[in-house]
């Protein structure tokens, strides 16, 4: 049996996985900007830097495929967001999961420019003059469109959802917290009475 240091097996695992400060200003593309990055504020959980971190993060893991991390930190210094979870949200996209938002972007790129309706009856012609670099051209710009839509959606929802989230968190911690106090100042009352 394993124990745990907290109460959640989440919390050790991104304490385990999740680089500290120090290993930050080590690395050497972050030297020249450490002392901005490694700010205490940035690494806190607040109600603000949290849905912000998330937005960040998404944005950052569906508008770059490559260095999606570095771009999360780089746009959470002047947003006053979480780094730490800027960076982590980030690996939604994947090397696992590249293939499937592929095909939702794709999707996504179709269905927003309308693609299929706009080309009606002369799509097989088009398909049929056009070489393969062409469709190739087509079906990618398409999906780099999907790609920046999702971009704005995803982070949209995300700050929604992580705000919303943070703030039952906190409300739920209060009422147990404002519960235990009352009890007790019952007990103590009830004590006192008898």
């Amino acid at each position: 049996m394993t124990s745990f240091r907290s109460k959640t097996f989440l919390a050790d695992f991104l304490r385990k996985h999740m680089p500290t400060r120090e290993e930050m200003a080590k690395n050497r593309f972050l030297k020249p900007i450490a002392h901005r990055f490694l700010s205490p504020e940035l690494w806190r959980f607040t109600r603000r830097s949290v849905p912000r971190g998330v937005a960040l993060g998404l944005f950052a893991a569906f508008i770059v495929p490559i260095g999606q991390i570095f771009l999360a930190a780089f746009m959470a210094l002047p947003a006053r967001a979480n780094v730490p979870l800027a960076a982590l949200v980030t690996f939604v996209t994947n090397p696992f999961t590249l293939p499937f938002w592929l095909v939702i972007a794709n999707r996504t790129g179709k269905i927003v420019l309308n693609i299929d309706a706009a080309m009606g009856a002369g799509a097989g012609q088009l398909a049929e003059d056009s070489g393969a670099l062409a469709r190739w051209l087509e079906v990618g710009g398409v999906t780099a469109f999907g790609f920046l839509v999702l971009a704005i959606v995803t982070s949209a929802v995300g700050y929604l959802a992580a705000s919303f989230t943070w703030r039952f968190v906190v409300a739920r911690k209060r009422e147990r917290r404002l519960s235990r106090m009352e009890k007790r100042l019952d007990e103590r009352l009830g004590g006192g009475a008898s």
